[in-house]
């Protein structure tokens, strides 16, 4: 069993004024949330793709970069790509990079296939 984070960086709403956060102030606070995970030793920290006023991230490779170079051990990983907005090439491209700054840690999320097996 793997254990892990999984980040879609919503942006949630202040409740004493109803506006939503600082997306900068979001996308900080989900590095920490990456840092604590790797030191707590789970396996893997994921974060989504959107493209919407509602979310912090639009491309998860940048801030991934930033957190596989304050971690050591975790698994970075996209939570959600969405490719009919994507270049497939540059989507690989990217995550090829981070792999590189991460040593190694960096995976395209994929999708678990059901056991063959009776």
């Amino acid at each position: 069993m793997e254990l892990g984070i999984l980040s879609l960086s919503d942006l949630q709403t202040d409740p004493a004024t109803g506006a939503l956060h600082d997306p900068a102030r979001r996308t900080r606070e989900i590095d920490s949330y990456a840092l604590a995970a790797d030191q707590a030793g789970l396996d893997v920290f994921g974060l989504g793709e959107h493209h919407s006023r509602d979310f912090a991230v639009a491309n998860p490779a940048i801030p991934l970069a930033a957190i596989a170079q304050a971690t050591s051990r975790i698994r970075l990983t996209s939570a959600v790509s969405v490719l009919s907005t994507l270049d497939p090439v540059r989507l690989h491209q990217d995550f090829a990079s981070l792999d590189h700054l991460s040593d190694g840690r960096a995976e395209i999320i994929r999708r678990s296939r059901p056991s063959t097996r009776g």
